[in-house]
C-alpha cells in the first residue's frame, strides 16, 4: 500500500473522529436548567475565583520560607598576595601568604522563626478565607441571576397568556360593537392593551438577554452562548433548617474567617515585635590555609546590639495598634453579618408567607372576579373597564406570586453567602 493511501486513510479517520466529537458536543444540553449546572461551571472556570485560589496557594507556599534559617555565607580572604613584594600579585591560594575561608550562619533569637512561620500560616488562612468569600459572592450572583432569569421567562409566559386572553376579549368587544351592544371604545381599549403587552414582551426579551450575558460571564462562557430555560427554582429549606444560623455564620462566614485569621496574624506580629528586643546571632568558622595545607582554625560569634530601644518601642506600639484594629474590624464584620442575616431571614419568611397568601386566597379570588366580570360584560351588566380591571388583578396576582418566589430565592442566596454553605 502506498504512503499516499495511508495518509488519506489517517486523514479520514481524524475527520471522522472530529465529526463524532463535534456531534457529541452539539448534542449536549445547554447549561442553565438548574443552578447546580451553572455552579459547577463557575467552580471550574470563573477567573476571579481561580485568581483567589492561586493567591491562596501562593500564600501557603510562604509558610516554610518564613520559618527557615537564613542562607549561610562563605567568604574567602587572600592575605599577602605579593608575598612581601617577592612576586607579582597572585590569586591562587597556594601562592599567597595565607587564605582564610569563613563560613557564617545567622541565627535569630529563640522563637522568632516560629512566630514568623505562624504569622505566615495565619496570613495563608486569611488568603484562603478571601478565596472562599469570592466563591460565596460568585455563587450568590449565579443563584440570584438564575432566579431573575426564571422570573423573566415566567413573566414572558404569563404575558403571552394574557396576550392570548386579551385577543379573545378584543374579539368579544368587536362582536358586541358590531351588534350595537358596546361602544367602539371597548375595542380600542382592548387594542391598546394588546399593544402594551407586546411592548412588555420586548422589554422582557431584553431582560432575558442581559441576564443570560451576566450568567455566562460568571461561568466563564461567551456572552452570547446559549443557556437553557430555568426549569424550576430550588426548594426552600424548611423553617427548622434555619435554626441556629447566627452561630453557623460566626463559625463559617468567609469574611469572619478571614478577619479571625488576620487577628491571629496580628497577635503573632505583636509577639514578634517583643522578640525584637533581643539580639540575633551570627556564628562562623574559618580555616586558614598557608601554602598547601590548613594550619589554623578560627571561631567567630557576632551579635547585633538592640540599642535603638525607642524605635523598637514604636514598632511594638504599632503592632499593638494593628492588633486592636484587626479585632475591631472583626467585630464590625460580625455585627454587619449578623444584621444582614437577620434582615434576610425576615425577608425570606415574609416571601414565604406571601406565597401562601397568594396561592391560598388571592389568586383564587382574582380568578373568580375575572370570571364574574367576563360573564357580566357578555350579558351587558358590566362595562369593559371593569373587565380590564379584573384581568389586571389576576395578572398582578400571578406576577406577585412569581416575584415572591424569586424574592425568596434571592434571600436564600444571601443567607447562604452569609452562612458560608448551602442550606
Amino acid at each position: 500500500m502506498s504512503p499516499l493511501v495511508n495518509l488519506r486513510g489517517a486523514a479520514m479517520a481524524v475527520l471522522l473522529w472530529l465529526g463524532t466529537s463535534v456531534g457529541v458536543l452539539a448534542n449536549q444540553p445547554a447549561p442553565g436548567a438548574d443552578v447546580q449546572s451553572l455552579l459547577q461551571l463557575a467552580r471550574q472556570g470563573n477567573p476571579e475565583y481561580a485568581s483567589m485560589r492561586h493567591e491562596a496557594s501562593a500564600a501557603s507556599e510562604r509558610i516554610e520560607p518564613a520559618g527557615a534559617f537564613p542562607d549561610p555565607r562563605l567568604r574567602m580572604e587572600l592575605q599577602d598576595i605579593t608575598m612581601g613584594g617577592e612576586q607579582t600579585a597572585s590569586l591562587w591560594p597556594s601562592r599567597v601568604g595565607s587564605t582564610r575561608y569563613t563560613l557564617m550562619q545567622d541565627l535569630p533569637w529563640f522563637g522568632k522563626r516560629g512566630l514568623q512561620r505562624d504569622m505566615a500560616a495565619w496570613q495563608a488562612e486569611g488568603a484562603q478565607g478571601r478565596a472562599l468569600g469570592t466563591w460565596a459572592d460568585v455563587a450568590a450572583g449565579i443563584k440570584v441571576s438564575h432566579a431573575q432569569l426564571y422570573l423573566a421567562y415566567q413573566n414572558e409566559r404569563l404575558t403571552r397568556e394574557i396576550l392570548d386572553l386579551m385577543g379573545r376579549l378584543e374579539r368579544v368587544a368587536q362582536v358586541r360593537y358590531a351588534g350595537g351592544l358596546a361602544a367602539q371604545a371597548d375595542a380600542i381599549r382592548a387594542q391598546v392593551e394588546l399593544t402594551n403587552l407586546n411592548n412588555e414582551l420586548i422589554a422582557l426579551d431584553n431582560d432575558k438577554r442581559m441576564l443570560q450575558s451576566r450568567l455566562n460571564m460568571l461561568v466563564a462562557r461567551p456572552a452570547d452562548a446559549p443557556l437553557a430555560e430555568p426549569a424550576q427554582l430550588r426548594a426552600l429549606p424548611p423553617p427548622a433548617a434555619l435554626a441556629g444560623l447566627p452561630e453557623r455564620a460566626r463559625a463559617r462566614n468567609p469574611r469572619l474567617f478571614t478577619d479571625e485569621a488576620l487577628v491571629q496574624a496580628a497577635e503573632k506580629g505583636r509577639e514578634l515585635s517583643w522578640k525584637n528586643r533581643y539580639p540575633d546571632f551570627s556564628f562562623g568558622i574559618a580555616p586558614i590555609q598557608s601554602r598547601n595545607r590548613i594550619k589554623d582554625w578560627e571561631l567567630m560569634v557576632e551579635i547585633n546590639i538592640p540599642l535603638q530601644q525607642s524605635s523598637r518601642r514604636a514598632q511594638e506600639r504599632e503592632a499593638q495598634a494593628m492588633l486592636e484594629a484587626a479585632r475591631a474590624r472583626k467585630q464590625a464584620t460580625a455585627n454587619q453579618v449578623l444584621a444582614e442575616l437577620d434582615e434576610n431571614l425576615s425577608a425570606l419568611e415574609a416571601a414565604r408567607r406571601t406565597q401562601v397568601l397568594i396561592t391560598g386566597s388571592l389568586l383564587a379570588q382574582a380568578e373568580l372576579t375575572f370570571k364574574a366580570a367576563l360573564a357580566g360584560y357578555e350579558s351587558g351588566k358590566l362595562d369593559f373597564a371593569t373587565l380590564l380591571d379584573a384581568q389586571r388583578q389576576i395578572r398582578q396576582a400571578k406576577q406577585q406570586l412569581i416575584k415572591a418566589q424569586v424574592e425568596a430565592q434571592t434571600r436564600l442566596a444571601a443567607i447562604e453567602r452569609l452562612v458560608g454553605e448551602e442550606l
